[in-house]
């Protein structure tokens, strides 16, 4: 869906000079010394897929908005393509005339800053349908539209109301449906929520996960803060002076950081808030297999056979057989049986060891109402230690 490959961002007069510097590896201090230029993407290269959130992140200076704001030319790229799905197929954004790029703006990527942006002037809902305007739709269609992304960031009743009538997370939801009103498939989103108090954020946060559970936008996010990364990305890429040091899935950045910034980054993260199932389980195809059935440890003679369904399926415990029970979210783990019990494959770690402790079974995964792995005690331990044996 959108591709940064090989970008170089040089803020100054005639960033070409920095170019050689650049890939002769020279630093990012060295390189203001010497031309007064500041390199603030080196060579970043990054993928993100339709339907995920990419959070970008890093210290104050890393990079991260100036390449964000590559992506819809708010930063001009020194070398390098940023490229974007289009109706015409993936293209280079750079490579396109402005009609082009105006259009890729207006139809393809919009934007919700860290400061709102809002017209004070207008309304809640004019300030949703500015954008809608100026790509000249009908009226009815404006307002039907505006109308219903109210309703999803849960502002309709101050439609009318001004934006100085509205707390600060209000008003960062105001931004949010004014970019979901223009119906881009891809939403740059600039530290959107790092200004607002932590309650708020945690709030909005969760606004954000509900709202991509419905719309699977493509999400570009910059953050500061490891638990908001950790929070909201499928995928996170950690930055440092203008490069990217690793680009992993939020388990692998905990459980196995790149270098010594990234490990000091997540050093006082607890993997049991961010590990889910899918990163600890065994695969099914991994485990041995005797007659129709799957060994899931061959110490405590423990067997899982399969059925039509994952609840059809059954665990063999000795010569005593187990039926299978679901765990949705909401339902308190503590009302379980004392039986093997189904996940799904984003249940955070902490609760599949509580569900392990109550139940006295191991975990089964689902994954689209089929068992696809088992977590026992031992993937479990592998985890913790695995972290633990990382930092030292």
């Amino acid at each position: 869906m959108i591709e940064f490959k090989n970008v170089d961002v040089v803020f100054g007069k005639q960033p070409e000079r920095a170019i050689q510097l650049l890939d002769q590896g020279m630093s990012r201090s060295d390189i203001l010394d010497k031309t007064g230029l500041t390199a603030a993407v080196r060579n970043a290269s990054l993928s993100v897929a339709e339907g995920e959130i990419c959070v970008l992140m890093g210290l104050s200076g890393s990079g991260k908005s100036s390449l964000l704001r590559t992506a819809n030319g708010l930063n001009p790229i020194t070398r390098g393509e940023v490229r974007l799905e289009t109706d015409k197929g993936m293209q280079n954004f750079l490579a396109l005339d402005e009609a082009e790029k105006r259009k890729v703006r207006m139809e393809r990527i919009t934007m919700v800053f860290q400061k709102f942006a809002l017209m004070p002037w207008m309304t809640v809902a004019q300030n949703v349908a500015f954008g809608l305007e100026q790509k000249g739709l009908e009226r009815s269609h404006i307002n039907e539209r505006v109308m219903h992304q109210l309703d999803l960031v849960g502002l309709t009743q101050w439609a009318k109301k001004r934006p100085s009538e509205l707390s600060g997370g209000m008003q960062q939801r105001v931004g949010l449906a004014r970019a979901l009103a223009m119906e881009t498939d891809i939403i740059l989103m600039d530290e959107p929520f790092s200004a607002l108090d932590p309650l708020i954020r945690n709030q909005l946060q969760d606004e954000l996960l509900r709202l991509q559970d419905q719309l699977r936008k493509t999400v570009v996010f910059v953050s500061h803060d490891l638990d908001e990364a950790l929070k909201l990305g499928n995928h996170i890429a950690i930055m440092k002076d203008g490069e990217i040091v690793q680009h992993d899935t939020p388990e692998n950045i905990v459980l196995n950081p790149a270098d010594d910034y990234v490990r000091n980054f997540v050093a006082h993260t607890n993997p049991v808030d961010v590990v889910k199932a899918n990163a600890l389980l065994r695969p099914l195809s991994e485990l041995r297999t005797l007659d129709d059935e799957y060994c899931l440890s061959q110490r405590h003679d423990y067997w899982l056979n399969l059925g039509e369904t994952s609840l059809k399926s059954s665990v063999r415990y000795g010569s005593k057989k187990h039926e299978l029970q679901n765990w949705p979210p909401e339902k308190p783990i503590e009302t379980l049986q004392k039986q093997p019990t189904l996940v799904h494959m984003n249940t955070l770690m902490k609760d599949v060891m509580e569900i392990r402790y109550h139940t006295g079974h191991g975990v089964l995964v689902v994954d689209q109402n089929k068992i696809v792995g088992y977590i026992g005690d031992k993937d479990i331990y592998h985890a913790m230690l695995g972290k633990l044996f990382e930092e030292d």
